[in-house]
């Protein structure tokens, strides 16, 4: 059997790489039209700073481990231009040489990854604006640091003492994962940066208020947010520096012009040779990873995926699924019964830090596509026990089925990274299991102090959630507060901090000896600080006759009610 794989990244790679594990005696042409196999486009960002210093560090697999170790006909600067699906040959060009030949094969499979977005845009051209997608990409952006623009060379390279330097901008584009990234990376090298998006948000897939304080982490450290604005050229001013214009009218000066404005698949040589491509621009594949084709398989960024929680048609690149997807593709070209279970598109980033991580369907999915069967409920433990030194809060969101409590998606932010790390990459499994919020009330965790606690966060949210579902916490949200009976149930000093206009202030210790100054005619909400001690006033209403609802979340979802 002959085996032509073409990309050698990610889902190329681990195609051919577990092919060759199962099938010793078939013949795998994998072949690349960049420099490089395998190798980490997700630790470009950290290499522009130099947190990663070595370039070499970021090549996991070489063309000569391939051939070496699985015998693999592995051809860098080599190009797929055309597919013959009726004869079974595909056409490659060597870059180097300008030759093109004709392999033949029994399996094709299609691993181009996806492009970045570059649109059409005045003076996107200009030297000094790059996109971050390869190792080349990381090496152009390293060295234009180092040499600076004119101005800068002129000031920062001069003889004699030097008491100051001119400070160094940087415009990133887009507010997703690289953009993001990389505009941390340039804070850490010494940049005064701004972040243009033109989505009201970064990192579209969380859910707004969660965003909110993805966003107040990074203006905290510096970097000036510029949303619901989109870039719209670009101009050379004279000694070299960049102006950013925007939709809005607004200019930014750079010296350097970051375009992370996400990615397009690439799917020319799959259409053109008549492959189904479907409505979200990516290529169609079944769960076996076939394309429409029956000998030409697909993985990675350049397909469309089936939303695990949904069933909609998406687009996910990611690492992850794009490793498992050609995985999978080799077991069924070796004849293993193998299916893709989906994306759940579950994510972390880091940022100053932090980390903010999701798994599953967000809140304003659901909204969009009509799905009214959920609840959410919000909170705020601490990532390990809070008499352990170092204690940091995670913020956790939880959405579930009302109908049966099922597991639908989760989204967390904290200082303590592994934490929330931990928490989500849980909660993935959970959802991919099907699970309830009753099982995640009944899931045995690991627990020492310094790594969580007795309930950890993921026993407290199925516990949480589960007492909402069994009528025993019966939810509200700052959306329902408007106009609505609110009690208040913390000490007074902490009134001092922060309040809400018109709430009563009956402290938790005092609730029972003062049920008298409330109504019996109106419901009544309950609020504290994380929603805690609201939930044990709500027990203590409800079993005296009164009408009561928890505020999810307490104050500390307040602030993020006008982004929700």
């Amino acid at each position: 059997m002959k085996v032509v794989i073409v990309g050698g990244v990610a889902g190329g790679a681990s195609c051919a790489a577990r092919l060759r594990r199962l099938d010793e005696q078939a013949e795998i042409i994998m072949v690349e039209r960049g420099l490089y196999v395998s190798y980490a486009n997700c630790g470009l960002p950290y290499h522009v700073s130099g947190v990663i210093a070595k370039e070499s560090s970021l090549l996991v697999g070489s063309e000569q481990m391939f051939r070496g170790v699985f015998a693999i006909d592995v051809r860098t600067k080599c190009e797929a231009i055309a597919i013959s699906p009726k004869d079974k040959t595909v056409e490659l060009h060597d870059t180097a040489t300008g030759t093109v030949t004709t392999e033949s094969y029994d399996k094709l499979v299609l691993a181009p990854g996806a492009a970045s977005i570059r649109p059409p845009l005045p003076g996107i051209d200009l030297p000094g604006i790059f996109q971050v997608r390869t190792v080349p990409d990381a090496r152009a952006i390293r060295e234009w640091i180092e040499r600076g623009t004119e101005f800068l060379a002129g000031m920062s390279n001069y003889s004699g003492i030097q008491f100051a330097k001119p400070t160094r901008h940087a415009v990133v584009i887009g507010g997703g994962f690289i953009g993001l990234e990389t505009a941390e990376n340039l804070v850490h090298a010494g940049f005064d940066v701004t972040l243009v998006e033109m989505l009201d948000q970064v990192l579209a897939p969380l859910d707004p208020e969660l965003a909110l304080m993805v966003q107040g982490r990074l203006e905290l450290h510096g970097v000036h947010l510029a949303l619901d604005d989109g870039v719209a050229g670009f101009k050379q001013q004279d000694g070299g520096e960049l102006e950013v214009q925007t939709k809005s009218g607004k200019t930014y000066p750079a010296d350097i012009v970051i375009l992370a404005l996400g990615v397009r698949p690439e799917t020319a040589l799959a259409r053109t040779a008549g492959i189904e491509i479907g409505k979200r621009g990516g290529i169609r594949v079944d769960a076996q990873m076939r394309t429409s084709e029956p000998d030409i398989f697909a993985v990675g960024d350049a397909i469309e995926v089936k939303d695990f929680v949904t069933g909609e048609w998406s687009l996910v690149a990611l690492a992850g699924p794009a490793n498992r997807q050609g995985r999978i593709a080799a077991d069924v070209i070796a004849g293993r019964n193998s299916e893709y279970r989906g994306t759940q598109g579950t994510s972390i980033i880091g940022l100053f830090g932090c980390a903010a991580a999701w798994t599953g369907v967000s809140e304003k999915t659901l909204t969009r596509i009509g799905d009214a069967d959920f609840e959410k409920v919000y909170l705020f433990p601490n990532a390990h026990a809070g008499y352990y030194p170092g204690a940091k809060m995670l913020a956790l969101k939880v959405l579930f089925r009302k109908s049966d409590g099922r597991l639908l998606g989760a989204q967390a932010l904290g200082e303590d990274a592994p934490g929330v790390d931990k928490r989500i990459s849980a909660l993935a499994v959970a959802i991919q299991m099907g699970a309830t919020v009753y099982d995640l009330e009944e899931s045995e965790l690991c627990y020492a102090p310094q790594f969580g606690s007795a309930k950890d966060a993921v026993n407290f949210a199925g516990m949480v959630a589960a007492d909402v579902l069994r009528g025993d916490m019966p939810l509200a949200h700052w959306s329902d507060a408007k106009g609505q009976f609110l009690l208040d149930v913390r000490q007074p000093v902490e009134l001092v901090v922060e309040s809400v206009p018109g709430a009563v202030n009956i402290p938790l210790g005092q609730l029972r000896a003062r049920l008298g100054e409330l109504p019996r005619d109106r419901e009544i909400l309950v609020i504290c600080r994380s929603a805690q001690r609201a939930y044990y006033g709500t027990r203590i209403l409800l079993q005296n006759g009164f009408k009561a609802r928890n505020l999810s979340g307490g104050m500390l979802t307040r602030v993020l009610a006008s982004a929700a």
